[in-house]
Order: structure tokens, then C-alpha cells, then sequence
């Protein structure tokens, strides 16, 4: 039969190795860099362009700086969009006033519709652009759009029922 003892070497070797073991694993949590939260919401975007579905939404609101709060010229802050995914509908916001470069204010019209990704598990989890991809669709001028004068109704070459 084994007794045991804490002069033993083996177990005086395990108790050492088992303490070196549980001060690294400390220290790596100790000193390890955080993701910052910009670096957070960089790779949730990274993340749904790489694996998120593609569905149609609609463009709801436009938060912008303005002008006299920073000095700066007019740009986006906040897109508030809704979209319908098996029936629910959700209306959610993105921040992109760290897409700056890639978000310009002329190009966003209100009520017009944009494409959205969505997580599958987790739909309230979307974006509407990111640093490589953009659901805007700026290719519509909706000024050219009101423009356009009413359609004129068909006329037909049948004679007229007589009463």
C-alpha cells in the first residue's frame, strides 16, 4: 500500500508545477490587452459580413452632427432602419460615425430602401454597412423621382357598350 507523504519529491514536484502553472495562467489574465469597444463592434460588423444573411429594409431616420455642435461639417451619426424577418419586424439602429469615409449624408434618403444583414440566431443582431460591404443604395435620385409626371391611363381601341 502507497502512503502519502509531502516529503515525498513527486508530490513536492506536482504542487510546484501545479502552482507555476495557476501563476502563469493568473498573470496571462492579468496582463492581457482588452479589446477595446471599437475593436468589439469592428469584428461584430466583420463578423455579419462574413456570415450574416442578406434581407431588404427600409431606411427610417438619419441622426447627423451638426455643424455648430463640433466644428465640422454635417455627417452621419445614427441609421434607424427597419426590416421583417418571418413575419416579426424589428427596427433597430447602427452607429456609423466610425464609418465616416464610407457613409455620406447626400446619399441617404429617408424611406428608401437599403439592404440589411442579420445574424440567423440572433436577428435583432444587424448592420446596414461596414468597412467592406454597404446595403446603401444610392443609385436613385429621389428628386428625379418626384419629377417624373403621373402615368396617363391606357386608352383603348374597343368601342364603348351603348345603353
Amino acid at each position: 500500500m502507497y502512503t502519502f507523504s509531502v516529503r515525498d519529491p513527486n508530490v513536492i514536484g506536482t504542487v510546484a508545477a501545479s502552482v507555476l502553472c495557476l501563476g502563469g495562467v493568473a498573470a496571462y489574465l492579468a496582463t492581457r490587452r482588452k479589446p477595446s469597444p471599437e475593436e468589439i463592434e469592428r469584428e461584430r460588423r466583420a463578423q455579419l459580413v462574413r456570415s450574416g444573411r442578406i434581407m431588404d429594409g427600409t431606411i427610417l431616420d438619419i441622426s447627423e452632427f451638426d455643424a455648430e455642435e463640433d466644428g465640422r461639417p454635417r455627417e452621419v451619426r445614427v441609421l434607424i432602419y427597419r426590416y421583417e424577418i418571418g413575419g416579426v419586424e424589428y427596427e433597430c439602429s447602427q452607429d456609423v460615425s466610425a464609418l465616416r469615409e464610407h457613409v455620406k449624408t447626400e446619399d441617404l434618403h429617408l424611406g428608401f430602401p437599403c439592404s440589411v444583414r442579420y445574424d440567423v440566431h440572433h436577428p435583432e443582431n444587424s448592420i446596414v454597412i461596414a468597412e467592406n460591404w454597404s446595403g446603401l443604395r444610392t443609385g436613385t435620385d429621389p428628386l428625379h423621382l418626384r419629377r417624373m409626371p403621373p402615368p396617363r391611363p391606357a386608352r383603348s381601341s374597343a368601342p364603348l357598350p351603348r345603353r
